[in-house]
């Protein structure tokens, strides 16, 4: 038996979660103890955090008597959807990646409700709906009901907690920093030189180390009620293009030039997703003074002394980093 405080954390082998873990193991004075649920307990990433201490538990927010299961004797819970989590042709006719964050936050919000939670963190993310409102020159994706499905689906999900009546933590995050690694840090262009292409022309954009999500739920939980039917809005950094590219110059060892493509630029890339992450760009940037503001980095440190900057961030990765860019 232990007088611990367990917290169960879904999505326990991502980034979000897999953070959460890791610093409940690591924390020197544990207060809590951790239930890693995932879909695949057989994975290596969660035979990892089983050695390292974490029980770990089958559990699948599509199964809702999985996670209510998962959640029973918890006094806390983590919660976190993954809109691009791989899916066969089948599962994208059956239903679109918004209904299906949906769909599961409503069944993580009813099983904590039944399971009498205590406190839950819900990492979610503005609804970029009321900031667009009717403007015809940012076109609407799935179906027309979103502009930014991987956003304005978590803020719409914010209600379900609210409407079960479930004890919740709000935590909006933002861009990560590991998305340097995963197409758009730097790249080069027809003259061999590294560029910088985001689509924020002079706006600041935050960005975090997604393990400094965990991080800081961790120092949200360590609060105790502090913060339960509050927004907490997140951050490592906020910089500008140019300072990004100002900070991979130094890391690098060679000329990052920030050059950032216009949003319809970025639209008409082709890939699957262009729309809807040159909507999502758009509304960083057009929101950029809200958006900054509300992620207090004085508080996300103090909630998470570790708190990584851009520049400390890159000391660690910029091998990453460097690689992308061959």
């Amino acid at each position: 038996m232990t007088d611990k405080k367990l917290i169960a954390v879904v999505g326990a082998t991502g980034s979000q979660g897999g953070g959460l873990v890791r610093a409940i193991l690591a924390d020197p004075e544990q207060q809590f103890a951790v239930r890693a649920l995932t879909r695949d307990p057989q994975s290596a990433k969660a035979q990892e955090l089983a050695a390292a201490g974490a029980e770990v538990v089958e559990a699948d927010l599509d199964d809702e008597t999985s996670v209510r299961k998962a959640f029973d004797g918890a006094y806390g819970a983590f919660v976190v959807t993954n809109y691009w989590v791989s899916r066969t042709p089948e599962e994208e006719a059956a239903r679109t990646r918004a209904e299906m964050e949906l769909e599961q936050a409503e069944n993580a919000a009813r099983a904590a409700k039944d399971a009498n939670v205590a406190h839950v963190i819900w990492s979610t993310l503005e609804d970029t709906r009321p900031h667009f409102g009717d403007d015809e020159g940012v076109p609407s994706v799935d179906d027309g009901r979103y502009k930014v499905p991987h956003f304005d689906a978590k803020g719409e999900a914010n209600e379900l907690f609210t409407r079960y009546g479930v004890p919740t933590t709000f935590l909006q995050t933002t861009f990560y920093f590991e998305a340097m690694q995963q197409g758009m840090g730097p790249a080069r262009n027809a003259d061999g030189n590294l560029v910088l292409t985001l689509p924020m022309d002079d706006e600041p954009l935050s960005g975090i180390a997604g393990e400094d999500i965990g991080k800081t739920a961790l120092g949200i939980f360590k609060r105790g009620t502090d913060f339960i039917g509050s927004t907490v809005s997140i951050a490592g950094d906020h910089l500008t293009g140019a300072q990004y590219a100002e900070a991979l110059t130094a890391a690098l060892g060679e000329k990052v030039v920030y050059k950032p493509y216009t949003w319809d630029e970025f639209r008409r890339l082709g890939f699957p997703t262009a729309v809807e992450v040159a909507n999502m760009f758009q509304f960083y940037a057009q929101d950029s003074d809200r958006f900054t503001g509300d992620r207090d980095l004085d508080l996300v440190r103090e909630l998470n002394p570790e708190l990584q900057s851009f520049a400390s961030w890159l000391a660690k990765h910029k091998d990453e980093v460097k690689a992308a860019t061959n």
